[in-house]
């Protein structure tokens, strides 16, 4: 099984071809684990959770899944790996 961390998320999703619909986008990432601050959860998964039926780039598909991820998951605002 595959692991990414939320930072490196763009090198997933340049494998994909775009525009790109939410359904496809979804089964090409499922079953890669993104690493969270607070956990792991399914990529395909969360992709599929977005309000969009298609992505047209990268930065597309990248902002609809911030959209989705809860505020924790990315960690506290202004901090950093490695600081602390």
């Amino acid at each position: 099984m595959e692991e990414i961390k939320l930072s490196r998320i763009d090198d997933a999703f340049q494998t994909l071809e775009y525009p790109i619909d939410a359904d496809a986008a979804a089964a090409e990432l499922e079953g890669i684990t993104l690493l969270l601050a607070d956990g792991e959860r399914d990529l395909g998964e969360l992709v599929g959770r977005t309000d969009r039926d298609r992505f047209e780039s990268v930065d597309d598909l990248e902002t609809e899944l911030h959209n989705v991820l809860p505020r924790e998951a990315v960690g506290e605002p202004y901090q950093s790996e490695g600081e602390g």
